[in-house]
């Protein structure tokens, strides 16, 4: 026998690039990277006004495009259209988070409250579509922002005509530069938010308040708006019908409030808080919320009305000096090329930037699920492959879409509503489940609105419903492949022996070796273990003298792939039993054999029976059902956990 002191191999170092590439890479239990993660040291949470700036480089970036895209999807319509969207998003999306922040208060969101009520498999592979969603809305945020941060830049009236038509090279340069910062390392970010923010409000400000004096010093411009609504629509309940069709398209309005309460464990809490009830931070993530949506919302209404009335309609369409830039195109025209220059500036800086905060998202939300689930590979929980791997993804994105940013409103809507959509759902399903009849009946309307919404939007631009299948199945096949290749690995984030389990094994250890019963629970009788232990005895030439520790795995949810581990000792009929909860068999008892050696210090040897049935079948099992034929796969987890011969815990099988 050999102690558990010996020494291991030496294994070969890794490469400088690859140790560089990996660093931060966590081996166990989720912890969330980027500046949305999970702080759980109180000193470096933020007032709520300043982390809103976080959230706010997503959210109120959006008027760079949003009043041009309403305005060409809409036309004279458009800020009726924005006020439909207006009053959606404050009397729908604002209470349907605020919700969501009250029951995810760790930055989890609406897709961990439907993984909650949805579990198993079903909740598995609904999670995995809300991803899908989700990457589109994110990868497309930082596509789409980086395109129209490109407009800004190249129709600049300083800009140099060489730039002229390199919309695709002047946005591939800013996502390369978007890499590099993250590769480099993310820090900082709220403080240099709130500098953007706060300088990008302050020029919108100063730009709506111009034109809105330009509107009283030329109330014709009003005029012609109205006589332009009526003679399209010739009455108001036709213009209030158009609205209703047409305000999906504007939903790029909606978007921040996932990242919203993706950053709440950002937010500075209350001196009573604890992590199981955080009243402080959810009451300042109320505020966040709350505060940029009435912010944007007077924004996007105001914003909307003067772009719509002081613009021509020409300008809007492709090749017009307004497309993309609406805001920007009044600030050159009622405020001068140098203001202008200053607020393209501005608006370039909070766009690109829109794109780190849309990068921290995903580089949060993909170590959050994919490698829990065992969906991904290990590298993905470490930040630099998957900076690359998103920044290949978007370079693709831009080159399919020509860096256009009308194209791109289709698919990031469609990312926007669904996640919304799918929020509203699960704030219903919470209400209905603690029986809330009249919160159920709200939550129930929001949420058939949002998927009218939705259901609209894919219908008039399906192209984002395609964007989102291709991210869905993409997902869906690396998924399935990763948990495949990565069914023989050790699973569990922590292994906890209670008490009573800690003593059945060092005494059992004092014969010199750890002789562990694998029993599937049937009866649990005394005639069960009777009858097992002298099986296992006369099969295995154990003396009657050595002790015998009966382990006992029961399978909750086998769609998990990490677990925590909590082994409880007790004892039945005069027999020791280890009894622990996990979501597959083979691999627990793999994890707790390296745990007893390594307690106790006594090589642990595992006796099983073995499986009746077809071995493929059984194969099957395993991985969905986390059965199976246990002491072969029990015996492989052990070999790739632990390439010591001399030190790897001994199977056998009778």
């Amino acid at each position: 026998m050999t102690s558990s002191t010996d020494t291991l191999p030496a294994r070969p170092q890794p490469s400088r690039l690859r140790a560089w590439m990996l660093e931060g890479l966590v081996d166990r239990a989720a912890r969330i990277q980027g500046p949305h993660g999970r702080t759980d040291d109180e000193t470096h949470r933020q007032p709520w006004w300043r982390v809103m700036c976080l959230t706010g480089v997503d959210y109120f970036s959006t008027l760079g495009y949003q009043p041009a895209i309403a305005a060409l999807a809409a036309g004279a319509v458009a800020p009726i259209a924005t006020l439909v969207l207006v009053a959606l998003t404050l009397l729908g999306a604002l209470p349907v988070y605020r919700r969501v922040a009250r029951e995810s208060p760790k930055g989890e969101g609406s897709i961990a409250m439907l993984e909650r009520i949805l579990p198993w498999w079903a909740g598995k592979l609904f999670v995995l579509v809300l991803l899908g969603f989700a990457a589109t809305d994110f990868l497309i945020t930082i596509t789409l922002s980086a395109a129209d941060a490109s407009a800004h830049a190249i129709e600049n009236p300083y800009a140099p005509s060489w730039l002229e038509g390199e919309h695709v090279l002047v946005t591939l340069v800013l996502l390369t530069a978007l890499a590099v910062v993250f590769l480099r390392g993310f820090k900082e970010a709220i403080g240099i938010a709130v500098v953007l923010v706060a300088a990008y409000l302050g020029l919108n400000a100063v730009v709506v308040a111009t034109s809105l004096a330009e509107v009283v010093a030329h109330p014709h411009v009003v005029g012609d708006w109205k006589d332009l609504l009526v003679s399209e629509h010739p009455n108001w309940l036709g213009v209030l019908g158009m609205a209703l069709l047409v305000f999906p398209k504007l939903a790029l309005g909606l978007s921040g409030f996932e990242t919203g309460v993706a950053v709440m464990p950002q937010v500075q809490g209350g001196p009573d808080d604890t992590e199981d009830r955080p009243l402080g931070r959810i009451q300042g993530t109320h505020r966040l919320l709350t505060t940029a949506a009435l912010i944007m919302s007077v924004f996007l209404v105001l914003s909307s009305f003067i772009t719509t009335v002081l613009i021509p309609p020409a300008e809007f369409e492709d090749g017009g000096e307004a497309n993309g830039r609406a805001l920007a195109y009044l600030a050159h025209e009622h405020l001068g090329n140098a203001f202008g220059t200053v607020y393209d500036i501005s608006t370039i800086a909070i766009l690109w930037f829109a794109g780190a905060s849309a990068m921290a998202g995903l580089l949060n939300l993909v170590p959050r699920y994919l490698p829990r689930y065992g969906m991904a590979p290990r590298w993905a929980r470490a930040v630099r492959p998957l900076v690359l791997v998103f920044t290949a993804i978007a370079f693709f994105v831009t080159w399919y879409f020509d860096a256009d940013v009308d194209a791109q409103g289709g698919a990031y809507a469609t990312g926007v509503l669904v996640l919304i959509t799918s929020a509203s759902v699960a704030v219903t399903l919470s209400a209905r489940r603690k029986q809330q009849r009249r919160l159920t009946m709200f939550f129930g309307v929001i949420a058939a609105i949002f998927v009218y919404t939705t259901t609209t939007n894919v219908v008039e631009r399906p192209d984002g419903v395609r964007i989102g299948a291709c991210f869905i199945l993409a997902i869906l096949a690396v998924s399935i492949a990763s948990r495949a290749g990565r069914a023989f690995e050790l699973r569990a984030t922590s292994v906890h022996f209670d008490a009573a389990a800690t003593q059945y094994l060092r005494e059992a250890a004092k014969s010199g070796a750890l002789r562990i019963v694998a029993n599937e629970p049937d009866e649990r009788d005394a005639k069960e273990y009777r009858e097992k232990v002298k099986e296992v005895r006369h099969d295995n030439d154990i003396p009657t003298w050595a002790p015998l520790v009966f382990v006992e795995v029961t399978v909750t949810d086998a769609s998990d792939f990490e677990t925590d581990l909590v082994v409880k000792g007790e004892e039945r009929f005069g027999y020791r039993i280890l009894r622990v909860q996990s979501s597959a068999i083979p691999n627990t008892i793999a994890e707790l054999l390296l745990e007893m050696r390594d307690l106790t210090g006594a090589m642990p040897h595992v006796y099983f029976t073995w499986t009746e049935g077809n071995p493929f079948l059984n194969l099957l099992r395993f991985l969905f059902v986390g059965a199976g034929e246990v002491a072969p796969v029990t015996r492989e987890v052990l070999r790739e956990a632990e390439p010591d011969v001399r030190r790897r815990p001994r199977v056998h099988v009778s």
